[in-house]
C-alpha cells in the first residue's frame, strides 16, 4: 500500500508545472484581450442609435 510519504515527484517537476501554468495563464490572458479588442472594434462601427438599442453608449465601449 502506497502512502504519500513514499511518493515523490521527479526532480524539476514542480518547476516545469509552474512554467507550463504560467504559459497557459499568459495564453488565456492574451486570448481574452484579443476577444475584447475584437468586440470593441465591432461596437465602434455601430451608430449611436444602434448602440442605444443594445443599451450602450460610446463611453461604455472603452470599459469592455
Amino acid at each position: 500500500m502506497a502512502t504519500t510519504a513514499n511518493i515523490h515527484a521527479p526532480l524539476g517537476a514542480v518547476a516545469v508545472l509552474r512554467v507550463v501554468d504560467t504559459l497557459l495563464n499568459a495564453k488565456a490572458a492574451f486570448l481574452e484581450a484579443r476577444e475584447a479588442r475584437i468586440t470593441r472594434r465591432a461596437l465602434y462601427r455601430l451608430t449611436d442609435a444602434q448602440l442605444a438599442d443594445i443599451g450602450l453608449t460610446r463611453d461604455d465601449i472603452a470599459k469592455i
